[in-house]
């Protein structure tokens, strides 16, 4: 069984932030831009703060990749934090001169209090720089090896905004994927409504002008995904599970939903279910309807995998909440670190990767093979089976 793993490394104001990704096939096509491509989206979208002005995020390959091609080795791929520079003498590996002003005002809603308590560590920026979203650039990085090697398998990934606070967009049901994908690329808040995006917008900057923050939802549709991925035999091989598991991983995820989610608990069983039918044509089993979100007993079912992630507003806010200075336990407002109004656009880019993610490891474990080509023969004597049942 081939395996995908993958590890990251890193704080938010560290030199940089690094993955390995191992289990890649070897002779996959990967050039540095095809990954950074997907870094710009994760920067951009209207709320975000100051931070990505700073910022331009590219990767650098440091193993497993020669001379454009995968060798099927692991990969390594460091990204450089240029803000690292204005942190002089607060972060780095080495003792410090004179140890920085500790950070003991922790923020509500944030690792901060958690994590001292976990690691024990009193001054709390040595759990809010690994806390950080920052990380989330190399989920992206490793999302956009996985890309290239859906791409190779006729597996296509793309997220969009269906909602930003209470404004939500309204998409008609003739919209195909293809529609869908480039109106939310075209869109600074990857959303596919132009009136919706509008009002979310102004109520973006209304939170903005409160001092406040935005949360949101977006969701996340695999195109070409085939069927028997994932399984039923085991909880932790269930496929829905696995990607449940990967969106609630995002930093600031408090749900998620697979098809028609906690819709289907208010509908009965026969607005729920999928009828089964057939295609004489391609000779497969389709679903008219994919209220299952493309998951039948954990199991992919052929069609499109769908799923939507719910993100909380951003815990700081510059209108700080109360909170406890952990040294003298006396009251404060808690610290207030440079921040976004919303991310929600930022967080359906990491939505892809960790779909991708999960959608890749799930492939290379059904078909195997070493190299790009063993795969794609596998893949193609899997669809032959398919269309012989």
């Amino acid at each position: 069984m081939t395996a995908l793993r993958w590890i990251t490394a890193g704080e938010s104001h560290g030199p940089e932030i690094s993955a390995i990704v191992e289990g890649i096939p070897a002779g996959l096509p990967l050039l540095a831009e095809d990954i950074d491509a997907d870094l710009a989206r994760r920067q951009r979208g209207y709320g975000r703060g100051a931070r990505m002005k700073i910022e331009q995020d590219r990767v650098r390959f440091t193993a497993g990749v020669r001379g454009g091609e995968t060798l099927g080795g692991p990969i390594a791929m460091v990204i450089e934090n240029r803000d690292h520079g204005n942190w002089a003498g607060r972060m780095g590996a080495e003792p410090f001169a004179e140890p920085p002003e500790a950070l003991t005002r922790p923020r509500p809603g944030h690792a901060d209090l958690a994590g001292g308590l976990k690691y024990d560590r009193r001054d709390l920026r040595d759990i809010l720089e690994r806390a950080s979203a920052r990380e989330t650039a190399m989920r992206v990085a490793v999302g956009g090896v996985c890309r290239k090697l859906l791409a190779a398998l006729d597996v296509e990934v793309f997220a969009h905004v269906v909602a930003i606070g209470s404004v939500s967009a309204a998409l008609a049901p003739t919209t195909s994927p293809h529609e869908l994908r480039v109106l939310a690329r075209a869109s600074d808040l990857a959303c596919a409504d132009p009136e919706a995006a509008e009002a979310m917008r102004a109520a973006i900057r209304d939170a903005a002008h409160r001092g406040d923050t935005l949360g949101g939802v977006f969701e996340v549709v695999a195109l070409g995904v085939p069927p028997g991925l994932g399984s039923h035999v085991q909880w932790d091989r269930r496929l829905d599970g696995r990607v449940a598991q990967a969106l609630m991983s995002i930093q600031a995820i408090k749900g998620v939903e697979v098809g028609l989610g906690f819709e289907a608990a208010r509908r009965s069983g026969s607005g729920v279910h999928d009828p089964i039918a057939y295609d004489a044509e391609t000779n497969l089993f389709i679903r008219p309807t994919n209220h299952a979100g493309g998951v039948e007993g954990g199991i992919s079912n052929g069609m499109p995998v769908v799923c939507r992630a719910a993100m909380k507003p951003i815990a700081t806010l510059k209108r700080a909440l109360p909170s406890i200075d952990i040294r003298s336990k006396e009251r404060f407002d808690a610290a207030f670190e440079r921040s976004d109004v919303c991310a929600v656009p930022a967080a359906s880019v990491v939505g892809e990767a960790m779909v991708m993610i999960v959608l890749t490891a799930a492939l290379l474990e059904k078909l195997g093979g070493d190299s790009l080509s063993e795969v794609q023969r596998h893949l193609a004597g899997y669809r032959e089976q398919l269309a012989r049942f």
